[in-house]
């Protein structure tokens, strides 16, 4: 046995020593880390760094993705309303969602305006129920080559009773009407049933034509045209009086100066829900960033474009105010 305080004793309690040293070190780095990482995401959360709500600034709210349950973004109008922002700005980039959800959404714009001066910025698509958001504020720019209009109502609902025949397969069910739970998938859509939801569609499409109508001062022929379902380009619908101004944020920022009195030298702050989807933009533009690092930048936009649709038309039901443009759509 080595005596007390021998040589190989003394080299192993300096090793450990050192080992110590070097554990200390990196969980002191992790924990910077961490907390720089942390504190990194809540500036960026916050928007403008760690900008109070009560400060004076020009508040940034993002329409992204499919618009459906608006709760949580009706709650942050509410807030908005009672913050120190001096103006705000919403930045769509949408091809809509359901009619109810575009619905509330507009109402709860209608809602902040009262309190304080809303422009829209269109920063790719704003379609269908994204434009009925857009309505809702009192002006709206959108760069020459962005997409907005698609005025227009769909129910669509798939029927399988050709395969249901193929496989050897019937539906039974006792009904207390003709007309309950039509459509149905399982059955041929009877004449009563179709003509039950095309006046769903016709009322919604009335209600979506005259809201157009109404708020971008347009009638007759021009209205016509406006709403038979197309997407006009920012440069088509300028002279349509669907948009006010062919331009960006900046544009905005400028109108606002203008005709609102509020400085273009006030900082922007982002508000945002804490709902997956609602900002699909950013979220995307997150996972990009991080997998560009690796050379993925490519499979991140499909992935999170691919999730993002799942996620969102998995909830869609009833009438809809989407643009989809595909086989079918």
């Amino acid at each position: 046995m080595a005596p007390a305080n021998s040589p190989n004793e003394i080299d192993q309690l300096v090793d450990r020593r050192r080992l110590r040293r070097k554990l200390a070190f990196w969980r002191g780095l992790a924990a910077v880390v961490l907390v720089g990482g942390a504190v990194g995401v809540g500036m960026w959360w916050a928007g403008d760094g760690f900008l109070p709500k009560s400060s004076a600034h020009v508040a940034r709210v993002t329409i992204g993705g499919l618009i459906r349950n608006e709760r949580q973004r009706l709650e942050l109008l509410d807030e908005i309303g009672k913050s120190g922002a001096k103006a705000v700005i919403i930045a769509i980039d949408s091809p809509g969602g359901t009619v109810a959800g575009s619905e509330a959404l507009y109402d709860g714009l209608r809602r902040l305006n009262e309190k304080k001066p809303v422009v829209a910025v269109v920063e790719g698509l704003a379609a269908s129920g994204a434009y009925i958001a857009a309505l809702g504020t009192e002006h709206i720019v959108a760069p020459r080559n962005a997409l907005v209009g698609s005025i227009g109502v769909l129910f669509q609902y798939p029927n399988v009773t050709d395969l249901m025949k193929t496989v050897g397969v019937s539906l039974e069910e006792i009904k207390s009407s003709p007309l309950k739970a039509a459509p149905n998938p399982f059955t041929p859509t009877s004449p009563e049933a179709r003509a039950a939801i095309e006046s769903l569609v016709a009322d919604s499409y009335d209600w979506f034509k005259g809201l157009v109508g109404s708020r971008r001062d347009i009638s007759g022929e021009a209205l016509a045209s406006a709403a038979d379902g197309r997407v006009f380009t920012a440069h088509q619908a300028l002279p349509m009086r669907l948009i006010d101004e062919i331009g960006d944020e900046r544009t905005a920022r400028a109108w606002l100066a203008k005709n609102k009195d509020v400085s273009e030298d006030l900082p922007i702050r982002d508000w945002h829900t804490r709902r997956a989807g609602d900002e699909i933009g950013w979220l995307r533009g997150a996972a990009a960033s991080v997998l560009a690092a690796l050379g993925l930048d490519t499979l991140s936009r499909f992935v999170i474009d691919t999730a993002g649709s799942m996620m969102g038309q998995a909830r869609l039901d009833g009438l809809l105010a989407l643009w989809h443009p595909r086989p079918g759509g």
